[in-house]
């Protein structure tokens, strides 16, 4: 029989941006999936979004540009007018803009969004916007867990799959040659585990912090953690921030946690990296950004 199982809840009103979500978390407390009507009035732009779920775009007045990477790495912009939908996979790396403003559409996303499902490239510093959703999803449903405090934590980001390491280009392309796992050189001193991120922007910041002095090229590789753990039985936990080496972490980053990768990283396995990118450098050593990837 029909029932009311809850109703409209205003998550975000922030310059010109107002979202009502009407079935989620918030608005229903049901992590199955989530609806909400948003409104654009003024010309503005997203970050750049990668969602742990996947999200139709139906766009009901206006437009969106949805801009992303394509196969060969260039940049390509989606027109979403009056009237159509746009779907977006769960994994892709996007991001939307509103070059008029005055725009209206409604996202459906499955399963449900919550912020720890959409990563949003935002530097170091967190906007309003998230840290607004951020609260509001404490209330919301929440992550059935053992009642271990790590274990709520590490499973929150259970549907993440696309990680991102950085490493000396030599160092994994003589791995490749000789069908080999790759290892860091700081693997058993490191935990025997990996670095990664699931955000690829996060890398020039590790980068410059733990190997700036490093003057060789380096690349970035895209890595499936589904296809590490159910064909290589190797295992990713999402944790605190650790040091490489001797270098100790940035206390920036203390509030974070990321993928580590507890193995090597097979070179001979199908579908385990899915992708490389060359990284750009500074001549002072920085690391500027992946090509490709990010700008």
């Amino acid at each position: 029989m029909p029932k009311i199982i809850g109703k409209a809840a205003r998550v975000v009103e922030h310059d010109g941006l107002s979202i009502d979500e009407v079935v989620g978390n918030v608005a229903t407390k049901d992590d199955t999936m989530s609806v909400a009507l948003v409104k654009v009035s003024l010309p503005t732009a997203e970050p750049w979004l990668t969602l742990h779920y996947d999200e139709w775009f139906c766009v009901t007045k206006g437009r969106c540009d949805m801009r992303y990477i394509n196969d060969e790495g260039k940049e390509e912009v989606l027109q979403v007018l009056r009237g159509q939908t746009c779907f977006v996979e769960k994994g892709e790396r996007f991001r939307p803009e509103f070059p008029l403003g005055d725009t209206e559409y409604v996202p459906i996303c499955l399963p449900a969004f919550r912020p720890d499902r959409c990563i949003r490239e935002e530097g170091d510093v967190e906007s309003d916007v998230t840290i607004k959703l951020k609260e509001l999803h404490k209330e919301g449903t929440k992550p059935k867990s053992s009642g271990n405090s790590t274990e709520a934590k590490e499973e929150k980001y259970d549907s993440i799959d696309t990680l991102y390491h950085m490493c000396p280009k030599a160092s994994w392309e003589n791995a490749v040659k000789n069908d080999e796992a790759y290892f860091p050189p700081t693997f058993e001193a490191d935990g025997n585990f990996i670095h990664a991120t699931a955000v690829a922007s996060n890398l020039m910041g590790v980068g410059n912090h733990f190997y700036r002095s490093n003057t060789e090229d380096w690349i970035c590789l895209e890595i499936s953690r589904a296809v590490l753990e159910k064909k290589c039985g190797i295992v990713t936990k999402f944790e605190s921030a650790m040091p490489v080496g001797e270098t100790e972490t940035n206390e920036n980053w203390e509030a974070m946690l990321f993928p580590h990768v507890y193995g090597g990283i097979p070179t001979c396995v199908e579908g385990v990296v899915a992708k490389t990118f060359p990284i750009k450098r500074g001549e002072d050593g920085s690391f500027l950004e992946i090509e490709g990837l990010t700008k």
